[in-house]
């Protein structure tokens, strides 16, 4: 598909789409618009930076504008994204692919007061988006009505799984049972998680796979370097900030460490800035306005901040603690080389790490590859890494056999 037109979108949106820069649809879109706009239930795999804000918010304003209401009233369209700042970035583009048009659009989400909240929900919506445990409050306390959601869109549905929101999203679920179509958008559909709960909300649903192409990938630079100790990593860290990077997001795996982490940057005199859960939305919104703005060129964040917003022209990523999963190794590296731009993917690993990085060489298929830094080898041998499960998979099987 090369143009939005090809869409059958309507014209104000067409309009919105070219102000906004949008050459040609991506895959996600190009796969998950048409289906949406027949009304279709929608179970897509969409990485970050697929442009998969678009791909259901698109369909939900068309049918908006197919289906105008003829009263004022409570939001016909419903978005739950899992946390804070991605439900400000959907809304913030909602409102941009809106703007040739009279639709109202707001958010729902922790950090706001009650009484603010319950001021403009007396209001008429069209789209509400919203975080599930706020949500929730305003639909216990009867001051969200849900029989007048019409769509239902879940963005990053393995996170809200992840995050323990599975027993609300059901409960908003079973609340919004007249509406007449569902959208689960999940960075993957592997596992259990993601494709039993889909079952349970979808109604046959057309399902899209939008990993990216192989390309796409080979945009991010990726390299690792192997540390001796603490005192390896901050020298080789220092040297990738002054000598390599432009604007950086440091991955940290606690908010121990990213307390750690900012004291050491400052005795390096690096300004930075820092993002983490449990953080009042006044000084969130600050940190991601000051990194944007280019007031700071170096954000300090846990994995928070690793799904979902959209921070431009970002560099380099360093993963100054690996991840738990592999996946969350690719949301993290998805946070540079966005919009065609190329980027830098570094990961700074100790003798532990070694079979993550490992790991994650084989969920991507491709091996990430060590390199160094002159003056800054390591002095000590790379681990050996022991592939433990396999083996033990086989044991069983020979008892098995033994056993018939």
């Amino acid at each position: 598909m090369r143009d939005f037109s090809e869409l059958e979108l309507d014209g104000a949106l067409l309009q919105a789409v070219e102000d906004l820069g949008y050459s040609r649809p991506t895959v996600v879109q190009a796969q998950a618009i048409p289906p949406a706009l027949d009304g279709r239930d929608v179970l897509a795999s969409a990485p970050t930076g697929t442009g998969k804000t678009a791909a259901f918010v698109l369909p939900m304003i068309q049918h908006l504008l197919d289906f105008p209401r003829r009263k004022p009233g409570p939001a016909r369209v419903l978005i739950l994204t899992p946390t804070r700042e991605l439900a400000i970035q959907v809304a913030d583009q909602a409102r941009a692919l809106a703007a040739q048009t009279d639709l109202k659009i707001f958010t729902i989400t922790g950090g706001i007061s009650y009484d603010e909240h319950a001021e403009y929900l007396g209001k008429t919506q069209d789209i509400v988006v919203a975080t599930p445990g706020r949500l929730m409050e305003y639909v216990e306390g009867e001051k969200f009505d849900c029989r007048a959601i019409e769509c239902l869109i879940l963005d990053e549905a393995d996170r809200m799984l992840d995050m323990g929101f599975g027993a609300i999203v059901k409960r908003v679920h079973d609340e919004c049972r007249w509406r007449r179509q569902t959208l689960l958008f999940s960075a993957t559909l592997e596992g259990k998680g993601v494709r039993e709960f889909s079952r349970t909300i979808l109604n046959e649903p057309i399902e899209v796979n939008a990993e990216p192409p192989r390309r796409e990938r080979k945009k991010i630079h990726q390299v690792y370097h192997r540390c001796d100790d603490m005192t390896h990593k901050l020298a080789l860290l220092e040297n990738i900030l002054k000598e390599q990077a432009e604007r950086t997001i440091i991955f940290v795996k606690t908010r121990e460490r990213l307390a750690e982490l900012r004291d050491q940057l400052a005795a390096m005199q690096v300004p930075c800035c820092w993002i983490q859960g449990e953080m009042a939305q006044a000084s969130r919104n600050n940190t991601i306005r000051r990194f944007k703005e280019g007031e700071v060129n170096v954000l300090i964040a846990t994995d928070v901040a690793a799904r979902g917003i959209d921070l431009p022209d970002v560099s380099h990523v360093v993963n100054f603690d690996m991840p738990r999963t592999a996946d969350v190794y690719l949301h993290r590296i998805g946070r540079t080389a966005r919009a065609g731009k190329k980027g830098t993917a570094i990961s700074l690993i100790e003798a532990h790490d070694q079979a993550m990085i490992e790991r994650v060489g084989r969920y991507m298929k491709e091996e990430v590859p060590e390199r160094f830094i002159e003056g800054m080898r390591p002095t000590h041998k790379k681990p050996v890494t022991v592939k433990k499960k396999k083996k033990a998979k086989d044991s069983k099987k020979k008892k098995t056999a033994k056993k018939k």
